[in-house]
């Protein structure tokens, strides 16, 4: 008999957690998963999958109005905020059954208790009052996002909040300049909301390629959203049913709502990982290897709670690596590279590879843009111009950094990110025909790089 309780521990039962402690046990390992909330964690409960759907439903203003252009009439239309969070609510529970029924196909035992760390191989479940053993231990427990400290603070929301709002606000100021900052305010701006956006900094999407970050910030601003630049919220302000926040220069804005996506903390807190002496980073994340192994060898980590890459499909391939490594006897180290990536604003934006400032770094490189407005926007009145950007090494002719801004940027970077994974060239991009009349077949028909 084993001189432990289980082979794995999981704890936080997100994308990543889920993931491990389903292949492990299909290696024929003795697995157990505690979750204190609802299985799926921030993807699916509270990011990702109702995030599009909220983004899905925000571009129906723009559908409608397109469709006159294209001869259909068109009652006025309404929108009905409490429908679609029913409808909501009713996907993400069908979702978290499916995410429950694989782990108990794989032969996973599910506890719903918040599980803590008790030292190198003991795990204490709140509930049940009550210390287990195990072999291993995965934490995979996400992070949270949160609202700074300062006066009126507390009349702030975050996007956990957001999906489970009453009513739609008819004003909204949004805190922040990343992508859940600037999809919100798509979001909100789509479904008919007063929206205005307040950064610190002076354009949206740091990290991003700088004319991506420039497009997207017009093509939104066209679109209605308002922008706040250099200035933070120094005070938030009740008055009767509304808000009025006050801006650090001296500005008011008179609101509903008060948004902060000013960024996302792991949640070790309280976790009990100093019984083990697991190290942590500065922001609070565990600090692991390659393998996702923490400085206490019977411990690891996988997802947010590492703070590397923070996206669901990393989290999903870490915990498939970690349960290879351990369970399937084939070391297996997550690839963070040449991530494909998509930003659900309106226009959406994808990604792969490295920005143009990036490239410029590394050596010599050709520059290859298009700005235009594609056929179906244009046919119905829609002033919406897409963006294209190659970035191609000098020398070895290799696509290092491919970026796309228009409608299903996502659906498009995905398929690019295969070939810029294999080591695709501008010359192979050339060589490929166009699918006609596409927007897609811009990417290869950029025969000119304007810059180099």
């Amino acid at each position: 008999m084993s001189e432990f309780d289980y082979d794995l521990f999981v704890i936080g039962g997100g994308s990543g957690g889920v993931r491990a402690a389903r292949i492990a046990a299909l290696y024929g390992a003795k697995v157990a998963i505690a979750e204190e909330y609802r299985y799926g964690g921030t993807c699916v409960i509270r990011g990702c999958v109702p995030k599009k759907l909220f983004v899905y439903a925000s571009a129906y203003s723009e559908h409608f109005r397109d469709a006159k252009g294209y001869g259909w009439t068109v009652p006025e239309p309404s929108f009905d905020w409490p429908a679609l969070i029913e409808h909501k609510d009713m996907e993400i529970a069908r979702l978290e059954g499916i995410y429950r029924r694989n782990l108990q196909n794989a032969g996973v035992e599910i506890h719903e208790t918040r599980a803590c760390v008790a030292g190198p191989h003991e795990i204490t479940l709140a509930s049940h009052g009550r210390t287990v053993s195990a072999k291993h231990i995965l934490v995979a427990v996400g992070g949270r996002p949160f609202v700074p400290d300062f006066p009126g603070s507390e009349h702030a929301i975050t996007s956990n909040e957001m999906f489970h709002l009453p009513r739609l606000p008819k004003r909204i100021l949004i805190a922040g300049g990343g992508y859940i900052a600037c999809e919100f305010a798509s979001i909100m701006n789509g479904m008919g909301v007063d929206t205005t956006l307040i950064y610190r900094g002076d354009q949206i999407l740091r990290g991003f390629d700088d004319d991506v970050r420039a497009h997207v910030q017009a093509e939104m601003a066209k679109k209605g959203v308002k922008f706040i630049f250099n200035q933070v919220l120094d005070k938030l302000e009740k008055v009767e049913d509304a808000l009025v926040a006050h801006v650090t220069n001296g500005e008011t804005v008179a609101i509903d709502q008060a948004m902060f996506a000013t960024g996302r903390k792991p949640n070790t807190d309280g976790l009990g990982l100093e019984t083990a002496d697991v190290a942590l980073g500065r922001g609070g994340e565990i600090v692991v290897d390659a393998y996702s192994q923490t400085n206490c060898p019977s411990i690891f980590a996988v997802g947010d709670v590492t703070d590397r890459v923070n996206l669901t499909p990393v989290a999903i391939r870490e915990g498939h690596a970690f349960a290879d490594t351990v369970f399937g006897g084939k070391p297996t180290k997550a690839d963070h590279e040449l991530i494909p990536t998509a930003v659900f604003t309106q226009p959406e934006m994808g990604t792969v590879g490295m920005t143009e400032a990036q490239a410029r770094e590394r050596g010599r490189v050709e520059i290859y843009k298009t700005d235009f407005n594609q056929m179906k926007h244009a046919f119905a009145g829609r002033a919406e111009r897409d963006f294209m950007k190659l970035i191609i090494d000098k020398e070895s002719r290799k696509v290092l950094g491919a970026h796309i801004i228009g409608a299903n940027a996502g659906e498009m970077i995905q398929m690019l990110g295969i070939a810029v994974k294999m080591g695709a060239t501008k010359d192979d991009i050339d060589r490929t025909v166009a699918v006609h009349p596409t927007a897609a077949e811009e990417l290869v028909t950029m025969r000119e790089p304007v810059s180099d």
